[in-house]
């Protein structure tokens, strides 16, 4: 036996994976697995589905296009055991091969299966370190020891350092590290944006539609029309549209959200960077040139690539660092069971039901959306951490665990006491009103703060910090607004401990459409 066997995560679809560096035609072969446990250990959209196959499909044809040998076994193979474990030892079966040679996960779940296969399979398993991010495991956790606290601006700019991205003469472009200060604007009327670069299915795209439809149908999420890239080439053709088409007034409204308008200047690039037909750099790269070329703003540009190098580099390293307990963290202790309108998209709230709305039938929202609607709404409401993660993690295109849950538990539920986010991202109806016009169509009043017809934000707002006042009351962040409570009259308080406790009655499954 003389040969390696390489195996390929559906989140690994880069030429450049650590795992195929050293691949040897001649006597290696690569091994790309769809298995129904990775489909199912969450309920996943079928767009998400879908488009890791036929991504996965096509990276394949891409491999054996320059002569490398690719052993696929498709979730409709009678042979195929449904797991990795499985299917490796399945496929050492099949070849003369040595050894197995893999890239690490982006999971931790993952990575403990990895660590098994090994003496599972009585063959040596080489772990390679995933390269493709910026900032590796062993250089965040070098950074991060000895701080008291981690905060992603001090991790943003030593990033922005190392990558020398919008950087002139060793300073930041502009004077400035962050211009998020300029990126808040309200949606205009008529605002509209151009969308994302959207991909017909080919023929093979069809085949793996036809195989979702078929396998998992009852799975939360409609699979038709199927837009996303499901190549490199496609996925450096969409970041192009992006660049020239969205990122000019990305900066403005990239806090902003239009009824009507699902996109307006976002990029809709994650679910390519986080399977790897795109990378952080070349896409912050793309960036840069047109802020160097002067075909868009430093706002823009410097709030799109801190999304990159900052926050999606910071999550990861927070991720592994916090693992395995940071996914039991409810810091607030949290214990209402996520409502079915999130599954279901009725509710009387239009915030909510039209960014569900969205969840559903494109397997995406943006960050605000995720963080201050969906998310504001389960902080507000006390529900289960868990719960409301593996709904993020089953319904968006570009969710693995390692990005999902840092954002999920900690940045929008505080649910990790405060490692990720420096507050809560807790927010009464006045800021979806500033930053929106759901408002405009909605069942509730967003003006009004108690009452029947009030909207719920409002009074979940304050009941939120009624109720976790004794576990705010270090937070300097918070002593503003706690200061604000401490002066509310016994009576506006009994009003809204009275309105949240009936309209949270009404969120239990047998009363989930009353409201």
């Amino acid at each position: 036996m003389t040969g390696a066997l390489r195996l390929v995560l559906g989140d690994q679809l880069s030429p450049s994976l650590s795992s195929l560096r050293d691949l040897d035609p001649a006597t290696d072969v690569v091994l790309i697995v769809e298995v129904w446990d990775e489909a199912t250990y969450v309920r996943h959209h079928p767009k998400k589905i879908a488009f890791l196959f036929s991504a996965m499909r096509h990276f394949a044809d891409d491999l054996r296009a320059v002569g490398v040998v690719v052993d696929y076994v498709t979730l409709d193979d009678p042979g195929n055991t449904g797991d990795f474990a499985g299917e490796l030892g399945r496929a050492v079966a099949r070849h003369d091969v040595s050894r197995v040679v893999v890239t690490e996960p982006g999971e931790w779940r993952v990575r403990t299966m990895m660590d098994g296969w090994g003496h599972a399979l009585a063959l040596p398993v080489e772990i390679r370190d995933d390269d493709r991010f910026l900032c590796s495991r062993a250089d965040f956790a070098s950074w991060a020891d000895g701080r008291k606290q981690l905060r992603m601006e001090w991790f943003y700019r030593e990033m922005r350092q190392r990558t020398g991205l919008l950087m002139v003469d060793g300073e930041p472009a502009g004077g400035r590290w962050n211009y998020d200060q300029d990126n808040r604007k309200p949606p205009a009327s008529g605002l509209d944006g151009p969308g994302p670069r959207r991909f017909a299915p080919d023929v093979l795209t069809e085949d793996v539609l036809d195989l979702v439809a078929d396998r998992f149908a009852d799975h939360f999420g409609e699979l038709r029309p199927f837009w996303f890239a499901v190549t490199r080439t496609d996925a450096l053709a969409a970041l192009d549209h992006f660049v020239r088409e969205a990122l000019p007034s990305f900066g403005d409204y990239q806090d902003a959200m239009v009824d009507g308008d699902d996109w307006l200047f976002h990029s809709a690039l994650s679910q390519y960077l986080n399977c790897g037909l795109l990378l952080p750099l070349e896409v912050c790269e793309a960036a840069e040139r047109a802020w160097r070329d002067g075909r868009a703003p430093l706002n823009a540009v410097e709030g799109f690539v801190r999304q990159i190098i900052g926050w999606r580099e910071y999550v990861r390293g927070v991720y592994w660092r916090a693992m395995p307990d940071y996914a039991a963290g409810n810091a607030l202790g949290a214990e209402r069971p996520l409502p079915p309108f999130y599954w279901t998209g009725e509710t009387p709230m239009n915030c909510l039901a039209k960014v569900i709305d969205q969840t559903r039938r494109e397997a995406h929202s943006h960050h605000i959306q995720r963080l201050m609607i969906t998310g504001n709404f389960a902080l507000l409401a006390g529900i289960r951490p868990a719960e409301v993660c593996d709904w993020y993690l089953a319904v968006y295109a570009d969710a693995y665990e390692w990005v999902e849950l840092p954002n999920t538990l900690g940045m929008a539920l505080y649910g990790d006491g405060g490692l990720m986010a420096s507050k809560p991202y807790a927010a009464s109806g006045a800021y979806v009103d500033r930053m929106s016009n759901f408002c405009k169509s909605c069942r509730f009043d967003v003006k009004q703060k108690n009452g029947p017809d009030a909207c719920p934000f409002n009074y979940l707002y304050w009941n939120f910090m009624l109720e976790n006042q004794e576990a705010l009351a270090r937070n300097p962040r918070v002593q503003p607004i706690l200061r604000t409570l401490a002066k509310m009259s016994d009576e506006k308080k009994a009003a809204v401990r009275h309105d949240s406790e009936r309209f949270l009655a009404t969120l239990s499954p047998a009363a989930s459409h009353a409201a």
